[in-house]
């Protein structure tokens, strides 16, 4: 059958520290682009961390007021203890690499493809900039470059001379203005396990896929795998009650799944 690989995200576990994002930056050569381009939403980062807080009922009452508010009414927050320490969810998103990938099917030069492994692979060659699969992806993990953000003076993040330039990945291409790119799932890091596998000559252990994130995740929210390896624990990791996937009615079928957070506020 070969390897399909799936990321799982225990939101349970997530702290949202960004050790994941730095990692994924580090090991993909994505450029740091600067406040100024994020202010333009131009940001370039393949996964972000998205919050959501939440203040019990009294958020929801609020909203009701918030909903029902007259045209001349104004509106100011009731003081109240639950606003002022919100919970929180944090959410790692990054390409869901999805079985039926929206941005695949609206490509005009199929630069994006499906892997036989499971991966939405961009092949930046033959990318032109459409920017077509960034407007049909229902999750918005496509960057566009703007700019070439490497070697150019505008954009002095340490890519410009030799020394920075030798801390970037040899593995991973550079990209240059005018394609899009996203999360490969760090397909340059599994080809290596699969190939050290095969010149040793002993079938992949579980645990030795890895990403940059799930390599990078301090308390082991995100889990890394082989999903056709029905011993490992990504695979176990799917039969969980807690599984869902990102707009799963969508219909996209992606290959990255999460375990829901679960929060027990009542007294003991």
């Amino acid at each position: 059958i070969g390897h399909h690989f799936n990321l799982s995200i225990d939101l349970n576990a997530c702290t949202g520290c960004g050790a994941c994002v730095i990692a994924c930056h580090s090991e993909n050569n994505v450029p740091v682009v600067g406040k100024d381009e994020v202010r333009k939403f131009r940001d370039m980062h393949w996964l972000r961390i998205d919050r959501y807080y939440s203040a019990g009922d009294t958020f929801v009452e609020e909203q009701e007021k918030l909903n029902n508010l007259g045209a001349f009414e104004t509106y100011d927050v009731i003081e109240n203890p639950s606003y002022d320490n919100p919970q929180v969810a944090f959410q790692p998103v990054m390409c869901q690499h999805c079985n039926h990938a929206p941005c695949e099917t609206v490509c005009p030069v199929a630069a994006t493809s499906h892997g036989r492994q499971g991966q939405n692979q961009m092949i930046y060659n033959r990318c032109v900039g459409t920017r077509y699969c960034a407007n049909n992806c229902p999750y918005k993990v496509r960057r566009f470059n703007w700019f070439n953000y490497a070697q150019n003076e505008e954009f002095d993040y340490h890519m410009n001379n030799d020394l920075g330039r030798m801390v970037l990945n040899p593995d991973v291409v550079v990209r240059s203005r005018g394609v899009m790119e996203k999360c490969s799932m760090c397909i340059q890091m599994t080809q290596k396990t699969i190939l050290d596998a095969k010149r040793d000559g002993r079938p992949v252990k579980d645990g030795e896929f890895r990403t940059a994130c799930s390599a990078a995740c301090d308390t082991g929210a995100i889990v890394f795998g082989d999903i056709n390896d029905q011993e490992s624990k990504v695979s176990k990791l799917q039969k969980d009650d807690r599984t869902y996937r990102m707009m799963e009615s969508l219909g996209t079928k992606p290959n990255v799944m999460y375990q829901a957070k679960i929060t027990n506020t009542a007294e003991a």
